[in-house]
């Protein structure tokens, strides 16, 4: 299998970090999204939405979206298991990463792809172009606040955001506090919880 990706973006982190916890050695290509290289032909041909990331099976089929990947992984690879140890914990996860996906990262994209100039024209990722829309701006700040909220609520008392055990919802969530930081948000300082959380999901992924 082949994965293509662009490391410092916060979909292919998500798949990166699992690569990381796990310890797997799987054929990478860099598609340099700064450089706009998703729009070469070659990539083209292997990828044609032009997203990452994007896995390539052996048998030739494609996987392009993170939590398809991150299940393809858990799966293919299950020492340190990141989807749940049974199906109560992997149904919760998958949910929480919906969750943090639709509350948190897309957030936190509504206000950097409409206001950035390197997105102008490319509000939304993929093929078809799409003109920013200034408003999203404060509505992604909006949504980013009750973001941070519910998930300090959330780990009231909790070690990880699912069961007892380091899980996917666990990584994704640290992705989205490190995403926050290309728009000059961090974890607000009255979210004790996350902040917490932050401590001990932080020395998992070797990042003190």
């Amino acid at each position: 299998m082949k994965l293509y990706t662009f490391s410092p973006a916060p979909n292919p982190m998500r798949v990166g970090y699992m690569i990381k916890y796990k310890g797997l050695n799987i054929d990478t290509q860099e598609i340099n999204l700064r450089e706009k290289e998703q729009f070469n032909p070659e990539f083209q041909a292997v990828n044609p939405t032009l997203t990452v990331p994007a896995l390539q099976l052996d048998n030739g089929e494609l996987l392009t979206d993170a939590i398809a990947i991150c299940v393809y992984l858990d799966s293919m690879y299950p020492d340190k298991p990141l989807m749940g140890s049974n199906k109560e914990e992997y149904a919760q996860i998958v949910g929480w990463l919906h969750k943090i996906y639709v509350e948190g990262l897309s957030a936190v994209a509504d206000i950097l792809r409409n206001s950035s100039e390197f997105f102008a024209d490319r509000a939304l990722p993929g093929k078809v172009n799409v003109k920013q829309l200034p408003e999203l701006i404060e509505r992604g700040k909006i949504r980013l606040a009750a973001f941070w909220q519910m998930l300090d609520e959330h780990l009231d008392g909790r070690e990880f955001v699912v069961g007892q055990q380091f899980t996917q919802a666990d990584i994704d969530a640290y992705v989205i506090c490190n995403f926050a930081g290309w728009v000059k948000e961090t974890v607000p300082q009255q979210c004790s919880n996350i902040l917490r959380w932050l401590t001990t999901v932080k020395p998992l992924l070797d990042e003190e």
